[in-house]
């Protein structure tokens, strides 16, 4: 593989904090681009009902959410990696691109099979938009000034996670649910011309050797593990021989995936990764504390809020949004404050012991406990979120060299979006093994064939009920849930514990080449300062 051609001289550093609005309006379509692709792991997640009754596809409407999130983490490492071998530019519109035709595609979708089809199309573009957007910000701002260029990235992925079941449940009630997928068009095609015009890379190799073969065992092993977390105990129950022999198989190629790179001359995940101690505790901290946390209560959160305190869809979506604020307010805090001292081992610590404390108070609400109160535990999650989320990507981009930037930072987030993958799907097979045993010991078995058991519980539904079998549900979906969340207090607790063992690499003012010394800089300052030669 070729060394990166050659680029203008290094701007100088002292000149980084004069950006001009050729750097503002780049960073404007990063931020549009993470956005989008965020969004759409979630905004069909309102629409689904509606979707699945025009389309006539209930017994397909998991894989409307699956078939994304699946294409979306395979290609996390492959994006990363390709990017760090042949360069960025043209993988991110290559990206952009594929998202905007699966857009398209799902939007015009009149049957199951072209929506999942178009769903599974935009996964392809948007799991390496999230990737490749973090490298890009790596490629152009110093790693200390990049602190708070990150920060920001974050926050949208969090908002994002927020905002798509509002968004889609209004699209869906106003002007129609394909207007989930279209609105990405006008966005993204602006996103793409700012991309096409302005955004401008170092070259890389001409050309690599592809890693066919580890390629095919992860996307093996990913869809193996993604199928038992969303079939286990669902469409499968866990004794199943499917999900035995989907976990058998996922084990088998996730073993055979790490042996193949070892011996790839250009690995997808290379090895060596791990040998550092800052990935590996890192990573393991974002699956724990991000992967879990974060998505198990923008994952069960609103459905509680709806069951337990009545409140509509869109009410009991606008109830995370203290998570949020609180999130954007310790990231970008916190950001600015890594880029003027260059360090950053405090906040995990402090984040980590942040989000086991509010797990612990999540814990503690019962039906009686006001939405302030537990708007302020929200909040409390977020701040400890904030602290973490880009932090840790941080401190992995910081611990390579700009070689593998892009595959480091892949490959941290590959392992969070497997962490969270398995968190949710464990957290929701505690949750209603205990609904249900809630339900039999308060419910008697005419009381239980009236409500139609778990699967059949809806918001609308448990309102309809008379009073005393009203009483009895939201007890018992209050005394299912919430208790799971302190049984997840133990798990961030090993968390913590990470953090205080995580390694401190302080943050230079310059990107390290593999030998430590200082490398081309590519930083953006104006048109004038780009690399002369570029993809």
């Amino acid at each position: 593989m070729s060394d990166i051609a050659a680029a203008a001289p290094p701007p100088k550093e002292q000149n980084f904090s004069g950006r001009t609005g050729h750097f503002r309006l780049i960073y404007a379509a990063l931020m549009a681009v993470m956005l989008l692709s965020a969004l759409d792991q979630t905004i069909v997640s309102t629409a689904l009902p509606t979707v699945v009754g025009e389309l006539h596809g209930l017994n397909h409407m998991a894989w409307v959410t699956t078939a994304y999130t699946l294409a979306a983490t395979i290609v996390m490492p492959i994006y990363g990696r390709f990017g760090d071998l042949l360069g960025r530019r043209t993988l991110y519109i290559g990206g952009i691109v594929i998202f905007l035709a699966g857009s398209a595609i799902a939007g015009s979708a009149q049957d199951m099979t072209v929506l999942i089809i178009g769903r599974a199309i935009q996964g392809l573009g948007g799991g390496g938009l999230m990737i490749t957007s973090q490298s890009i910000i790596a490629d152009l701002v110093p790693p200390r000034e990049r602190a708070k260029y990150m920060a920001p990235l974050g926050a949208v992925f969090a908002f994002a996670s927020v905002l798509g079941p509002l968004l889609g449940g209004w699209f869906t009630d106003s002007i129609g649910w394909r207007w989930s997928f279209w609105i990405n068009l006008p966005f993204g095609l602006a996103a793409l011309a700012v991309c096409l015009v302005a955004l401008r890379l170092p070259r890389k190799a001409a050309t690599i050797t592809v890693d066919h073969i580890g390629i095919a065992l992860m996307a093996a092993a990913v869809t193996c593990t993604v199928l038992v977390a969303d079939w286990g105990g669902t469409t499968y129950a866990w004794s199943d021989p499917v999900i035995i022999g989907l976990a058998a198989v996922a084990l088998a190629t996730w073993a055979l995936f790490f042996h193949s790179q070892s011996r790839a001359a250009e690995p997808v995940i290379p090895l060596r990764l791990f040998r550092s101690r800052i990935f590996n505790i890192a990573t393991l901290i974002g699956m724990i504390t991000v992967g879990v946390g974060m998505f198990a209560v923008v994952s069960y959160m609103p459905t509680y809020l709806q069951m337990v305190y009545g409140l509509n869809a869109t009410r009991s979506g606008l109830m995370l949004l203290p998570l949020v604020l609180g999130l954007m307010g310790t990231s970008i805090a916190s950001g600015r404050r890594m880029s003027r001292d260059g360090r950053y081992r405090l906040y995990p610590i402090l984040g980590s012991a942040i989000v086991t404390s509010a797990f612990l108070l999540l814990s503690t609400i019962d039906a009686g406990s006001s939405l302030i109160l537990l708007g302020g535990y929200l909040v409390l999650l977020g701040l400890g979120l904030g602290l973490l989320i880009q932090t840790l990507v941080l401190a992995v981009q910081n611990a390579f060299p700009a070689s593998d930037v892009g595959t480091a930072t892949s490959a941290n987030n590959f392992f969070r979006e497997i962490g969270a993958t398995l968190g949710i799907a464990t957290v929701g097979a505690i949750f209603t093994s205990r609904l249900a045993g809630q339900l039999t010991s308060r419910l008697s078995t005419s009381d239980l064939k009236a409500i139609g058991g778990t699967d059949s519980l809806t918001p609308s539904l448990v309102n309809s009920l008379p009073e005393h079998l009203h009483d009895a549900v939201v007890s018992a979906y209050q005394h299912a849930l919430t208790p799971v969340f302190g049984y997840l207090v133990p798990l961030f607790l090993i968390g913590v514990v990470l953090a205080f063992v995580l390694p401190e690499k302080r943050i230079v003012d310059h990107t390290p080449d593999e030998d430590g010394q200082k490398a081309p800089e590519t930083h953006l300052e104006g048109p004038k300062s780009l690399a002369k030669q570029a993809d």
